[in-house]
């Protein structure tokens, strides 16, 4: 089991930034941020492997928002910024232990309870 942990969640102006982390209990090689807006399916934000070079951003969040997890790996943050009203959703911290588990696929197995994010016009 993998049990995780998000925080930095917050109301914002647009054009602001926030910074999300999530604690992992335990390292995983695939580590991915979705959102869910109400009344939207929830979507992949963004995904990283074990190595940081690997990331991959859905294309509404490209040059906005950076994924990157800490040395020891266990954390998880999405640095957000620019950021615009159509941001504001619930954001759930994803694992997986593959290697090689993207932001399009249905193979994370662990869910943070999410955090949310407001962003006023």
């Amino acid at each position: 089991q993998v049990q995780l942990m998000e925080s930095g969640g917050g109301s914002v102006q647009a054009g602001g930034s926030l910074r999300l982390s999530c604690a992992a209990s335990k390292f995983t090689c695939s580590m991915a941020w979705f959102r869910q807006a109400p009344g939207k399916e929830r979507e992949g934000v963004a995904g990283i492997g074990s190595g940081s070079s690997g990331t991959s951003y859905t294309d509404s969040v490209k040059g906005r928002f950076t994924i990157y997890r800490d040395n020891a790996k266990t954390t998880l943050y999405l640095q957000m910024n620019s950021l615009k009203p159509e941001d504001t959703a619930m954001y759930y911290c994803a694992a997986a232990w593959p290697c090689g588990v993207g932001i399009k696929d249905r193979g994370f197995t662990y869910w943070g309870q999410g955090t949310q994010v407001t962003v006023s016009s």
